[in-house]
């Protein structure tokens, strides 16, 4: 990945695993959904909801590929964040893992509320530890002021980063926009969009 990628990666991932840049915080929406097609250089997206909204892109935008991971490329000293629902127990089960290129280490560290379910979490932290034990796998995160240890599933979905092509935005392509500015119009604009590579959709 080349400096300038590398530097817009880590700039526009900020808004998308941690509090959102002042220019953005007034009026921003998440969008979660798929591609439905183009009406001239807009994006006619369906969300999750089951409405369709219109997203336009700033003039020098970013596209970045989720692309498929498993639990073996997880290493101790990687950063990763994790979206997690608690468990019956009390634990914290993952319901993703996405890991962090090394150029966006330390990118929304922490652990905090998050809105793909009612209860949902996301902890963006260092890997102490990936065990997999008699009771299955657990990822022991730590972040500065606070540790946490996520219960792994084989329904759990492992991606990574990767840079991407606008060109790869074709209908039923999934995608993810952490940021969103509604605009008076109702469109929504924004300067980075996530998609799946590959019939993957983004977990976050």
């Amino acid at each position: 990945m080349s400096g300038m990628l590398r530097r817009t990666f880590v700039v526009f991932t900020l808004a998308a695993t941690g509090p959102i840049a002042s220019a953005w915080a007034q009026d921003t929406v998440r969008v979660r959904g798929t591609v439905e097609g183009m009406d001239g250089s807009v994006y006619l997206v369906k969300t999750r909801s089951g409405d369709t909204v219109k997203v336009a892109v700033t003039d020098k935008p970013l596209f970045v590929a989720m692309v498929k991971a498993s639990m073996a490329d997880i290493k101790p000293g990687m950063f990763v964040g994790s979206t997690a629902m608690p468990g019956p127990d009390g634990s914290l089960r993952a319901v993703e893992v996405h890991i962090f290129p090394e150029a966006m280490r330390g990118t929304g560290e922490g652990h905090r509320d998050w809105d793909l379910k009612p209860q949902s979490t996301m902890t963006n932290a260092n890997v102490e530890a990936a065990v997999t034990g008699v009771k299955g796998q657990t990822l022991t995160m730590k972040y500065k002021g606070g540790e946490k240890t996520l219960v792994v599933t084989p329904e759990t979905v492992v991606v990574t980063y990767a840079p991407g092509d606008k060109a790869e935005l074709k209908p039923g392509t999934g995608i993810f926009i952490a940021a969103a500015e509604k605009k008076p119009d109702g469109t929504l604009l924004t300067p980075r969009i996530t998609y799946g590579k590959d019939g993957l959709v983004p977990p976050m």
